[in-house]
């Protein structure tokens, strides 16, 4: 995944709150340090998020985008 953001962010989900319309995914990116981030509930399935998986937070100004490979 090539990306033009310079805060990208590796970790694993530990934690997904899905609604009808946003979903919380919380990603640990190190030990005791994790990033949420709400998004719809209509990218979290296109991106198959599962907890445990690998995604990444990448941050564009004040958003934070997750992303998966």
């Amino acid at each position: 995944m090539k990306i033009s953001a310079r805060n990208s962010f590796s970790g694993k989900v530990t934690a997904i709150k899905r609604g009808p319309v946003s979903t919380e995914v919380s990603i640990r990116i190190a030990p005791k340090l994790e990033i949420v981030s709400v998004i719809t509930s209509q990218s979290a399935r296109r991106l198959g998020l599962k907890v445990g998986q690998t995604a990444y937070a990448i941050i564009k100004s004040d958003n934070v985008i997750v992303g998966t490979n």
